[in-house]
Parts: C-alpha cells; structure tokens; sequence
C-alpha cells in the first residue's frame, strides 16, 4: 500500500529544525537519509551503530509532521532518557508505562488526545493491549518506530518474544511510515526483521558498524584483583562500567572497587528493583563512577559519556560484544573497549552452553562463543575482526585504534615448548591434570612427581625456563586449538586430540600472542577529549561541576544538559556571547535558553584568571 506523504512543508525547514531544535549544522552519516525516507511516508529500517544518532533520525521528523509518533522501546528506564533528552531539546515528549502514577498516567492521556505531543513511548507489552489499540485507530499518529528492533529475531542476541505483537501496527493504522531502528544486525536479522514487522518495501540504510572513536584492546587475564583494580586507575574521575558473567562476582567485585576508595555499585538482576533503580541513577546521574554489572545492564542506558568498558570476563558472543562495548563513547569522543581474556575461562561458559536442551540453541551458543575465542587470539586487527562479523570490510591495513595495530601486541613462537607439554602428557600415559603435567615440566619436587616416578622421566624439568603460568596459559592455548582436551568429572585429566600428531612430528608450528611488558608509549590513549593544557583540563572540571547543578536542579542526567562533546568545542572555542554559543554543535535554542549563562559567565571567570 502505497503511504500518503507525510510531511508536506518546505524542504528548507529540516536544516533549520536541525540546528534550532538540536543545535547541529550538519546531519551525521546516513541520518539525513533516515530523516528523508520518513518525510516522505516511507517504511523506514535503519540500522546503525550506538553513538550513530539514532534518536534524532526520528525526533526531527516528529517535530515537524503534524500529530503524534509513537515509539515503541523496551525498558522504562530507557524511555525515561530519551523523554529528558527531548524535553531538554524543547521536544514535546511523554512516555505511558506501568510506574507512572495515576494523575500522571492522565496528563499523558489528555496531551495525547489534545495533540500537544510530538513522542509518545510505550513498551512492546502495552501496544499489545487491546484498549491501547482501539486508543491508536482514533488519534491522529505521524509515524510508528521501532527501537530495539532486534528484539523481534530470534537470530538476535536479545529476542524478546512482545516484540512479535508489533506487526499488526500495519493493520491499526496502514497510513503512517513505520521505521525500526537497531544498532546490530547481521544480514539474517535484518531480513527476519522486515519480514516480522511486515515493512512494505523499506528504505533500508545499512550505515558502517565502525565506530571510530573507540579503541579495542585485549589483555591477558591474571587471577586476582590487583589487574582490575590496577587498570581502572587509567580512568581516574571517568564513567566506566565492568562487565561480569555471574551475580557473585559482579557482587565481589564491586565490593572490592569500594574497599579501594572507588565509587562502585553493582546490578544485576537479583538486586531488588528499588537497589537496581537506585544504582543505575547514581551511575547515570554521575554519583557513582563505575557500575560493575551482569548483561541484565545496557540496554535501557542512553548515558553518553561512558569513557571505558570492560569486560572481566569472555562474552557470550561477537553481537553481545559489540552491544555492550557500543555503550561506551555515544557522544563520539574517545573511549577504550577493554577485555580480559582467559582460556580458562572457557569451560566455565561451555558448562552452561551444555547444559541447554535445545539442540539448535545449543549449537548457536557454541559457535558465538568460539568467534569470540577468536577475536580474542587473533593478531589480526581488531577492528577488521568485528567489522568482518557483521560482513563489512575494514578499508584500511591498519586501525591505529587497536592493541593490534598499535603494537601493544607480540606473537611468539612456542612450537618446542607445545612438543615438550605434548610430550610429558603421552609419557605420563595421560592420566593426570594439568597442574601435575606442569610441575613435571618446571621440575616440581611433589610427593606425587616422587610416588610416580616422574623425577625420573626425560621430560622432567626440560621446561624451566618459564614459570607456570606460561605453561598454565599455554595449556589454555593448545585446548582452544583443539590439540589437547579435558577430561570431564571432578579430576580432569588432560589427553592428547588429533591435532597433537602435527605438531609431535614436527610439521606444525605452534604461535601464542603476548602482551608486551612495556606498555608506556605504545599508542593506547590514557582518556579522552582534546584538552591540550592544564587550564582546559580546570575549566572541563568545572563545566562538569557546572553541568552537574544544573541537572540536579533540573531532575534529568549531566549529559542531558550538554554532552562531554559540547563541553570540549566550548572549550576549543571559549564562546563569549550568546550567537557564538549557538554555532557550539548540540547547543540548540532551548538549551541556549537553559543553560547557556551560566556556562558563558564561567568562561568569562576563566579569561579573567
């Protein structure tokens, strides 16, 4: 069915909303494309990357098309952000969820019937009511967009089973655009999207999952807490969030950052929701600066100004991965993706896989997590990696972005000491673990080595040259390449696979990555921003601090007054009246009107000393 034209107003006028509703001169890559196809009554599916500028491809388009655009998101938390940040914009914008109060729940009501509203957000569960249905056939509706669009696939990482409701939207109202938007997709979800959705012959803008600004790096995992605590000194003052596998260590963890003098809080989805909630607006409100926390956080997080995210712990697969590494740098300034990689971590994720009773499940689980296995012992760029998984090729040989390209990174050979590990296992007749196989090669004085003999064997103590956690991680290694495996039971024994025979024999050679001792000076940035001089480096303390009263006073997140972006261009530029405020991308007019004062009068203060 073919759409009646949405918008029917000078083209003129989308450049100027831009700026004076947003305060940007120019549209980001492909949302200029998102904004037309909706203007022009086109079924819309956009798939782009966090950080990407999803929410204005729609917000623009619902400020100037008569009536009202009804957003579907899938948590109250991320309605709530998106809700400030349009207000903040001078957007006339609401949200209808089941913890609004009853006097609160009927002013959204009454705007919504008067047309004084421009967004309305609802959750997937409330658009499957049959009484909100009938409520949408009778109100005059812009568009119908779909956030989170994965959420619709099961080949997603994050399917939501509501989501399905969300194709009759074509039979309640078949007058308005529909546009889904989501910030990973592989080619198979984007296809089972548009089906599942029914789009009518979409616009589809497929923008590059690159995301520039963000620095990927892979480090060797030790035991302990010393590493973590160690690294999250890089980010003094910065808004970070941890990313742990289970409710305990998230717990522990976060108790352990606190005992440090760090402002950490856990989440998970054992908390209650009152201590979840609590926490994540002391994150989001910038009370807290680390959130330690299980997958259950992310998605319902639209705080721009993460500058790091780490995970202490392997991923469950590449999509995962990349959306939960995507919450750092949505304002576009530099932010560090950092993993902590263990071999043997791995078993510990395959229990749970194996335990699955879905064959299919199963399978899909394993396979994501093998590519995960991947990226992390790869030496081939990081970003090329990624990009690959999503079937888009890297143009350039190096990133200049990653541990790889940056040369943090050394491959060393290993081949003789595989064939000696190999070896002390077939000449113990593989019928002991790992940590008997090491103290054999690193010559261990053991009751056990004594009891067996094994002080007595040619391989004893050919590998004292490296300590055990060489060999430890190189065990690691030879399981992931599938030259060695694990016993099942509560005594794993290690036992030789086919793979082992190359090796043995001489015809293959064995390579294992390793960190550089030396990491000083090797390219990895420490923060973020372009503040060259200790002066802008006090006044960006004091914007913060500015920006920070403000949104106390306001009841919405720091980052909803201006971002850390905008924060830097006012330095950069150290605007002195109010016109040169506004040429400031993202200082619109209503924010101008806001904010602006106060942060011209304190830049005034800095140029007086």
């Amino acid at each position: 069915m073919k759409h009646n034209p949405a918008f029917s107003g000078d083209a003129s006028s989308i450049p100027d909303a831009l700026h004076r509703v947003f305060g940007f001169r120019t549209f980001r890559p492909n949302q200029h494309e998102a904004v037309s196809a909706i203007l022009e009554g086109r079924d819309l599916l956009a798939i782009m990357p966090t950080g990407g500028g999803k929410s204005l491809c729609y917000q623009l388009p619902a400020v100037l098309m008569p009536g009202t655009a009804l957003v579907v998101t899938p948590l109250i938390s991320l309605m709530k952000d998106q809700v400030d940040g349009a207000r903040a914009n001078g957007i006339r914008a609401a949200s209808l969820h089941s913890a609004l109060l009853p006097d609160e729940r009927a002013e959204v009501m009454r705007a919504l019937s008067e047309g004084s509203l421009d967004l309305l957000y609802v959750a997937p569960e409330r658009f499957a009511l049959d009484g909100f249905q009938e409520l949408l056939r009778r109100i005059r509706i812009s568009m119908a967009v779909i956030d989170e669009a994965h959420c619709i696939s099961e080949w997603g990482h994050d399917f939501r089973p509501d989501y399905l409701s969300l194709s009759a939207i074509m039979d309640i109202r078949p007058d308005i655009p529909v546009a889904a938007f989501t910030a990973t997709a592989t080619r198979r979800v984007q296809q089972d999207i548009m089906q599942k959705l029914r789009l009518r012959n979409p616009v589809i803008v497929r923008a590059s999952f690159d995301r520039p600004n963000l620095t990927y790096e892979v480090r060797e995992k030790h035991r302990g807490e010393g590493q973590l605590a160690a690294l999250l000194k890089e980010f003094p003052g910065q808004a970070g969030i941890v990313y742990r596998t289970s409710r305990k260590s998230v717990n522990d963890t976060a108790a352990m950052l606190q005992k440090r003098g760090l402002r950490a809080l856990p989440y998970h989805a054992g908390l209650s929701d009152e201590e979840r909630q609590r926490n994540q607006d002391a994150f989001i409100r910038e009370e807290a600066e680390v959130i330690v926390a299980t997958v259950a956080f992310g998605m319902g997080i639209d705080k721009s100004n993460v500058r790091f995210v780490i995970h202490a712990d392997i991923p469950r697969s590449i999509e995962s991965y990349y959306q939960e590494t995507g919450r750092a740098g949505r304002d576009g300034e530099p932010a560090r993706c950092i993993l902590l990689f263990s071999p043997g971590d791995i078993p510990k994720v395959r229990f749970f896989i194996d335990a699955m009773l879905d064959e299919e499940e199963r399978s899909r689980s394993l396979a994501g997590l093998m590519k995960v296995v991947a990226f992390a012992s790869s030496t081939v760029c990081r970003r090329q990696v990624l990009l690959d998984h999503f079937e888009e090729s890297y143009p350039k040989e190096n990133c200049a972005s990653c541990d790889v390209c940056l040369g943090t990174l050394e491959v060393v050979d290993c081949t003789l000491e595989s064939k000696m590990l190999l070896s002390a296992i077939v000449r113990t007749d593989a019928r002991f673990g790992a940590g008997h196989i090491v103290d054999l090669l690193v010559g261990g004085d053991t009751k056990r080595i004594r009891e067996f003999g094994h002080d007595r064997l040619n391989v004893y103590g050919v590998g004292k040259g490296h300590d055990r956690t060489y060999w430890r991680r190189l065990i690691d290694e030879l399981v992931v390449r599938k030259v060695i495996a694990r016993s099942e039971g509560l005594y794993p024994v290690i036992y030789l696979l086919d793979g082992a025979l190359g090796i043995l024999k001489g015809g293959d050679r064995v390579e294992m990555v390793r960190v550089l001792e030396k990491r000083a000076g090797k390219g990895i940035p420490k923060g973020s921003g372009t503040m060259e001089t200790e002066a802008d480096r006090v006044l960006f303390d004091r914007f913060r601090a500015l920006r920070k009263s403000l949104a106390d006073e306001q009841g919405v997140p720091p980052y909803v007054v201006f971002s850390d972006r905008t924060l830097h261009e006012m330095i950069a530029r150290r605007p002195k009246s109010r016109e040169e405020m506004l040429s400031i991308a993202g200082v619109g007019e209503v924010k101008l009107g806001r904010y602006g004062g106060p942060f011209l009068d304190l830049i005034t203060a800095s140029e007086k000393g």
